[in-house]
């Protein structure tokens, strides 16, 4: 059982719209450790750290570039103080904003900049890092190959499936038979799916992954539904906590092996999960 949306929790305790979450590691770790205890008090026997955004390129208009070892080892650290014993910590690693095919940066310094935040993750104390959010496949190779090289920790490399005639591709074009091959080739420990699209929608990715790799640990992470845009300019979710974890045993059934939420689950949804699977 992984743990739900952190920017949506952090939005809640007071993190100014457009402002950067990963400052609050070094700021307001009161609060960071709050959203991830609510998590673990939900039932998650996973938790993430509040690092998606932490690399030099999306630190460097915050004058953060500098930091992101640091920034990644503070949360790492908040986010094991808050698990316990018994729940593990998923350092968390996101794109990075570049297009590789685009030939925006180069290789080397993207892989620099993914084992700046990986290294200070496993210094902070994770178990594991969790790439996610991926749309571009060779983006998350370099991720991929940064993280095994600069760390001993086990890798799961999930990517967002929302496009597409059937909505079972990224935004790329790549497949979950693409990003299964990938890990299998270059190491990755488990391949999943966050972000994008309802628990509805991933139900089928996860059969698709699982059937691409019968022996790869699959990690789902939907949404609370499709996001909803109101008058005032805010994004909503529509999906309550009952109807999210309905799609539970479905997840199960086809070979899901972690489960949780993205943008738009609360604790709420992770305590309904953990009802609706009990101890499985």
């Amino acid at each position: 059982m992984l743990d739900g949306a952190w920017g949506t929790q952090l939005a809640a305790a007071g993190l100014p719209a457009g402002a950067c979450p990963e400052v609050w590691n070094l700021a307001n770790a009161k609060a960071v450790e709050a959203v991830a205890r609510g998590y673990v008090e939900a039932g998650s026997d996973a938790i993430l750290t509040n690092t998606f955004g932490a690399n030099r390129f999306l630190l460097a208009p915050h004058g953060l570039a500098g930091q992101v070892e640091e920034i990644c080892r503070k949360a790492a650290e908040i986010s094991r103080r808050a698990a316990g014993d018994g729940v593990k910590v998923f350092g968390s690693i996101g794109p990075t904003g570049k297009i590789v095919m685009m030939g925006e940066v180069d290789r080397a310094e993207l892989e620099q900049a993914f084992g700046e935040a990986a290294r200070g993750l496993e210094a902070g104390g994770a178990d594991a890092i969790v790439l996610e959010t991926f749309n571009e496949l060779a983006e998350l190779g370099m991720a991929l190959a940064a993280a095994k090289q600069e760390t001993s920790l086990p890798v799961v490399a999930s990517m967002t499936f929302s496009h597409g005639p059937d909505k079972n591709r990224t935004m790329m074009g790549n497949s979950p038979e693409e990003l299964v091959e990938l890990a299998e080739a270059d190491g990755a420990d488990a391949v999943g799916a966050n972000c994008g699209l309802g628990p509805e929608r991933y139900v089928e990715i996860a059969r698709m992954l699982r059937a691409a790799g019968p022996e790869m640990p699959v990690w789902i992470k939907p949404n609370a539904g499709m996001p909803r845009v109101g008058s005032d300019g805010r994004t909503s979710y529509p999906m309550g906590p009952d109807q999210f974890a309905s799609y539970a045993p479905k997840l199960l059934e086809v070979g899901a092996n972690f489960i949780g939420g993205c943008c738009g689950t609360t604790p709420k949804h992770i305590a309904a999960l953990r009802k609706a699977v009990g101890n499985r």
